[in-house]
């Protein structure tokens, strides 16, 4: 009769450390744990869209769905009275690196913009998305809006969306795809779209075949002409370029802020 080895269970304990290790270390490297940013599933309550919570700001934001298109995404944010917490609500979504990052550099341009100490606060953020994957860069200036009316228990308006990435000093980036997001935003009933400096025109290419007879032969190439659009002409909405998250802001509220 041959009897079969037992296989140690010290090894399946070796081999269950080894993976823990892994993903331990890959999250910190990617971020996950830095800055104590949590990955949570806060409930926030949400009604037909308007949020019945106190400390609570949202807004829309466009992004590019996988196929090109723009669409348009909720980003909601939470201030409570807390430790300095950052959470976050990826619903099941991938969420990226530049996201987090995004997040961090919100918090401080929101925290210099208010005066307020976020290590005073815990600030939740939510991202309800019709997608599987959110990249956060060109989201920066959305989230610094709502960190800031968050903190400040300021109402943005509803129809007014914003895209452009967030400088350390409260300046606004560039971004791409600023005609997909501008028909996104039309689509979701937003009547004003702000875009970072000059980016409200456009550099779009087409596409023409050019053929040469070279003998006997039909030379062709795919030539690319480029074209310059005026975002709101193409888009059918409003647009206005903004240079920092102060002057943004003015646009998001009634009432008038003195930062």
């Amino acid at each position: 009769m041959v009897r079969r080895k037992k296989k140690s269970k010290g090894n399946y304990k070796f081999i269950f450390y080894i993976f823990m290790g892994f993903f331990i270390a890959l999250g910190m490297f990617f971020g996950l744990y830095g800055d104590k940013i949590l990955i949570v599933n806060p409930e926030i309550e949400i009604i037909e869209d308007i949020i019945i919570e106190e400390g609570v700001a949202y807004v829309s934001v466009p992004a590019i769905g996988p196929d090109g298109s723009g669409v348009s995404t909720k980003l909601i944010v939470k201030a409570e009275k807390g430790t300095g917490k950052t959470l976050v609500d990826i619903n099941g979504l991938l969420f990226w690196v530049d996201t987090q990052n995004s997040i961090r550099m919100a918090k401080k341009v929101a925290e210099e913009v208010t005066g307020l100490n976020t290590n005073n606060y815990d600030m939740t953020f939510s991202i309800n998305a019709n997608a599987s994957l959110i990249g956060g860069e060109s989201a920066g200036a959305a989230l610094a809006m709502a960190s800031i009316a968050a903190l400040l228990g300021d109402k943005l308006k509803e129809d007014v969306m914003i895209t452009g990435t967030i400088n350390h000093d409260g300046t606004i980036g560039p971004i791409g795809g600023v005609l997909e997001k501008a028909r996104a935003a039309k689509e979701g009933n937003i009547n004003l779209f702000l875009v970072p400096l000059l980016q409200g025109t456009e550099v779009i290419y087409g596409e023409i075949e050019h053929c040469e007879k070279f003998g006997l032969m039909d030379w062709c190439s795919i030539e690319r002409i480029p074209k310059k659009i005026d975002i709101k002409s193409e888009s059918g909405i409003e647009i206005i370029e903004v240079g920092s998250i102060v002057e943004a802001y003015s646009y998001f509220v009634d009432k008038e802020e003195d930062f």
